[in-house]
């Protein structure tokens, strides 16, 4: 959590009306001209300063400056309205002058501590500031709280979290009801981690001033990290306060994404990239949570544009790859993910998808050696060792892939898929029993597997468990009831029951799905080559070939539509009314 900045304060004051006067009034003569017109410059600068007139202002202490090269006074009031105009390495400068004539000038000296503090220089602005505690301590009172709060910081910048959150407290002391004072002093609690003593600051901050959206934001951070009741809606409400501010729509998008709901954070972190449209921070966060969302022509540009600003950042090109892996672009993602591997070498993520990659260019071998460094990171994971078993599965090395999904399911006994592709490789290597077994852990855990009921329906054959094989294969037709195989599978153990006419029935319902599905696939071929003709403006022709793949599957919801838009582009509207009607109709029917 870090400190908000507050506003730039100068001290310069009133003081500064009597230093040139004194000065020169210790002229034993008349002073000249020009240092009159120097006096009176100053004195109308420090006029225009009472009225908050800068530039008028500074006008009238750069002609100080000139007329009265020598005179510190005009240095240290030029220097302080320089760093207030943000000129401020001028304003150092013109500072520096007045110290190295006059060391003691405490506003010279307070101005330029401020003004390195503002510029991030910590370590030229902490002396500064140390020996003007020194010189406070001396005349036995305190600084003010408008110089502690950024002593404190300039400590904070320095590291020195402890020694800053005592000057912090000082600062409070001294304006207990100022709530940028008493939020910076949680914040400095924060980054050490002593959540009740943040809260505490937090809490006050909000007492003082209930609209203060940094406040709200970080104690909303606080309790989040505490894990305690409450976080969230202190995020939305710093939210509802300050919508344009970046940081607080960040921050909250970020909380949303992190609980899970990626539908409620993706509007907020989209506004954020908005608000700031430089952040890659932003575009990061929202580029997870597209991904996330399987929103992936959105997510893909996002996660490159913050990789593009930190090329070095393992993390972010480790989601880049797997997102381009998500698209089925593993050629590209192959090279992001090796470099992430390279930064991140420790990183078992890295490892585990690059070797999705490798899988998907069916580079099996690189695969295996990527998922084998992943587990000498990370031995316990129990996806590894899954993933493991199923591309060593892949080169047809059973021997090798067994224990691993073994491993894998003993490391996570609640999934379903270990025992299923244990089943299967039990099954391929004549292990009945083994892999009977292993099928119906899997099939208890996830039910709705038809291919997995299909599977052990087989292997109950092969052991002559008949009425459970029937049972198996039965609710393998319910949840595929277009694959002919199940159908066929039953008929053969119907026939060992001694049913033949209901094994000749399970045949002559898989052969009409074979020829169904063999019309199925005629019908989309034709289909797609209907859509070219379409791109191609050939109507007549792209007519002709829906017609052709409704001839082979009249249900094809695809090529009623694709007639319909056709139909219409040649102006007959009531025919491609009823073709919609009738892919309407079948949808209704088979939604798959």
């Amino acid at each position: 959590m870090t400190l908000c900045p507050i506003e730039f304060r100068w001290s310069g004051g009133a003081a500064l009306c009597a230093g040139l006067s004194l000065a020169l009034a210790g002229f034993a003569q008349e002073p000249s001209a020009s240092l009159k017109q120097a006096d009176a410059d100053y004195r109308a600068g420090v006029a225009a300063l009472g009225h908050n007139d800068l530039t008028t202002a500074l006008a009238e202490f750069e002609k100080v400056v000139k007329l009265a090269p020598s005179a510190e006074e005009g240095h240290s009031a030029l220097g302080a309205v320089l760093v207030r105009l943000q000129r401020t390495s001028e304003g150092i400068r013109e500072l520096d002058k007045a110290l190295a004539m006059k060391p003691g000038d405490r506003n010279a000296q307070t101005n330029l501590a401020l003004a390195y503090q503002q510029s991030g220089q910590a370590a030229k602005a902490l002396p500064l500031f140390v020996k003007l505690e020194a010189a406070a301590r001396a005349e036995k009172h305190s600084l003010a709280p408008s110089i502690l709060a950024p002593y404190a910081r300039t400590l904070a910048a320095e590291g020195r979290i402890p020694e800053a959150t005592t000057k912090m407290k000082e600062a409070v002391a001294g304006d207990p009801r100022n709530a940028e004072l008493q939020d910076e002093l949680g914040s400095l609690y924060a980054q050490h981690q002593d959540w009740a003593k943040a809260e505490e600051a937090f809490s006050a901050a909000l007492n003082a001033s209930p609209d203060f959206a940094m406040a709200h934001l970080h104690l909303g951070l606080t309790r989040k990290a505490e894990q305690q009741p409450g976080a969230m809606e202190e995020l939305a409400k710093a939210y509802r306060l300050a919508p344009e501010n970046a940081l607080i729509a960040l921050q909250f998008g970020q909380a949303l994404a992190d609980s899970g709901d990626d539908a409620q954070a993706i509007p907020i972190l989209e506004h954020a990239t908005k608000v700031d449209p430089a952040s890659t921070a932003a575009a990061y966060q929202l580029g997870l949570a597209l991904q996330r969302a399987n929103r992936l022509d959105e997510a893909i540009p996002l996660l490159q544009k913050t990789a593009a600003a930190e090329p070095q950042n393992a993390e972010v090109l480790t989601n880049l790859g797997m997102a381009l892996c998500q698209m089925q672009n593993a050629k590209d993602a192959v090279p992001i993910l090796q470099r992430a591997v390279k930064l991140s070498p420790e990183n078992p993520t890295a490892h585990q998808d690059l070797a999705a990659a490798f899988i998907q260019l069916n580079q099996i071998e690189d695969a295996v050696d990527e998922l084998r460094a992943a587990l000498k990171l990370s031995p316990g994971a129990p996806q590894l060792h899954y993933n493991l078993g199923l591309a060593l599965k892949m080169q047809d090395d059973a021997a090798g892939a067994i224990p691993e999904l073994e491993s894998a399911e003993k490391l996570n006994p609640s999934a379903s898929e270990p025992p299923y592709v244990l089943g299967v490789l039990y099954m391929q290597v004549g292990r009945y029993a083994d892999a009977a077994r292993e099928l119906n852990i899997s099939l208890k855990l996830h039910p709705e597997n038809g291919d997995g009921w299909a599977t052990l329906g087989s292997v109950d054959s092969k052991l002559d468990q008949l009425p459970e094989a029937v049972s198996a294969l039965q609710e393998a037709i319910r949840q595929l009831p277009r694959q002919p195989d199940p159908h066929l599978t039953l008929a053969a153990v119907l026939v060992k029951q001694n049913q033949p006419a209901e094994a000749a029935e399970e045949r002559r319902k898989a052969a009409d799905l074979m020829r169904a599905n063999m019309n199925r696939q005629r019908a989309e071929v034709a289909t797609n080559a209907a859509n070219a003709q379409m791109k191609n403006g050939n109507l007549d022709d792209a007519i002709a070939q829906f017609r052709e793949a409704l001839s082979y599957d009249a249900n094809y919801a695809e090529a009623h539509l694709g007639l319909a838009s056709a139909l219409e582009r040649q102006g007959k509207s009531a025919e491609a009314a009823e073709e919609r009607r009738k892919a309407a109709d079948q949808r209704k029917t088979d939604p798959k």
